[in-house]
């Protein structure tokens, strides 16, 4: 089967299950399937390999707590006025790029997409900065476990079968 439609496959039926998931029984813990979906893109944008679980779930929480504390730096900044958020988003989106020296937190997109997550479930949903931190790793950190599993499941998809021996 050719890698685009196994990966169709695999993906679209795992989406089914995280869907399931997330709006019933994970729906209690406060997850997001938006901030999954995110972190399911973001581990094929890493490569999709296995490793890149870890780069996903290492950069995603890095830029998920760099995003809630500048959310609470904006707070502490408001004798700027309408610059405190811009002001504060901007000092987080620098300590994300100098935080790419260190080799787990090199990939600087990965960081931002937690940042975004983050940031997301703050202001749609009201959640306090420091309660919107665990639900949106514990998002990441599933999001991708489904792409890990798409993956491996449109490899074994592709698989070509052993020819029958007489």
């Amino acid at each position: 089967m050719p890698l685009l439609i196994a990966l169709a496959i695999s993906i679209g039926v795992l989406a089914v299950v995280a869907t399931f998931l997330f709006l019933g029984p994970l729906a209690a813990f406060g997850v997001q399937i938006w901030q999954a979906f995110v972190a399911w893109a973001c581990y094929f944008h890493c490569g999709g390999k296995p490793a890149s679980a870890r780069t996903t779930i290492v950069c995603m929480s890095f830029g998920v707590v760099v995003g809630a504390l500048s959310v609470m730096l904006a707070g502490q900044l408001g004798s700027l006025g309408s610059l405190a958020a811009p002001v504060a988003v901007g000092i987080g989106a620098a300590v994300i790029v100098l935080a790419a020296h260190i080799g787990l937190l090199a990939t600087i997109p990965a960081c931002v997409y937690g940042f975004a997550c983050v940031a997301g479930l703050i202001l749609l949903k009201s959640v306090a900065p420091i309660d919107a931190i665990v639900p949106s790793i514990v998002s990441i950190a599933i999001g991708a476990g489904f792409g890990w599993a798409s993956e491996a499941l449109a490899g074994m998809l592709t698989k070509k079968a052993a020819p029958a021996v007489a």
